[in-house]
């Protein structure tokens, strides 16, 4: 991962056209080629991106002119980040990450989908639990009554990073021709509004999963609340 801190203007020319005036910021480049722009806010959410796969084509300065990036995405659009003045330049290797630790409840969930996924769907199947993918394994692969792939992450609380984190796993699985087209599926037990609406506009399917009658736990149908 690279990690450069400098001031920087950053023009998006594509389908649509965007401007960041010149400002210090965070440029980081990681290992899967995304270039992502940041400032002091928005906590995680970056200023501009490119998603990968993309080109990063880096001009020094001259007498004349400031140092330009341009980040080409696979679409043909291009990420122009004119350097000012860096501040800081560093690169790091992080090495494998595990991923995410599952609690008991996510582990568990994900187990019982694995058994029955025609929870999900009539006539899907399983192909395998924690399938590999260059930025981690998705939680379920499986086959839909027609043999289509569909990758299913497993939350106990469907939030945004769950559907953007979904939304990363199936652009890597779209590119095997093995698989493709692979369509996505959001289960939880409780779905933000905000991760369900940031999910259609994906045209990622929202499930919203009850973990007793998973187990098989029936209902007491005398309960009032």
């Amino acid at each position: 991962m690279r990690l450069v801190i400098a001031t920087c203007q950053v023009d998006y020319v594509g389908r649509l056209t965007a401007h960041l005036p010149p400002a210090k910021r965070l440029i980081l480049v990681k290992a899967d080629g995304s270039v992502s722009i940041h400032n002091d806010d928005r906590a995680y959410k970056p200023l501009n991106w490119m998603s990968p796969p993309c080109t990063l084509v880096e001009e020094p300065a001259t007498e004349s002119e400031p140092a330009r990036w341009t980040v080409t995405g696979k679409d043909g659009g291009q990420l122009v980040i004119t350097i000012e003045e860096i501040f800081h330049d560093s690169t790091h290797d992080l090495g494998v990450d595990p991923g995410l630790q599952k609690d008991g409840v996510e582990a568990h969930l994900q187990e019982l989908l694995a058994e029955h996924p025609s929870v999900l769907g009539e006539g899907w199947t399983l192909v395998r639990r924690e399938y590999p993918t260059a930025i981690g394994p998705v939680d379920l692969l499986l086959r839909d009554a027609n043999g289509a792939a569909v990758a299913v992450e497993v939350k106990r609380r469907g939030e945004i990073d769950g559907v953007e984190q979904l939304t990363r796993y199936l652009e890597l699985l779209n590119r095997d021709p093995l698989l493709a087209p692979v369509r996505g599926v959001f289960a939880a037990q409780e779905i933000k509004p905000q991760a369900r609406v940031l999910a259609n506009d994906r045209g990622i399917e929202c499930v919203t999963l009850d973990y007793d009658a998973l187990r098989g736990i029936p209902r007491d149908e005398m309960t009032l609340f």
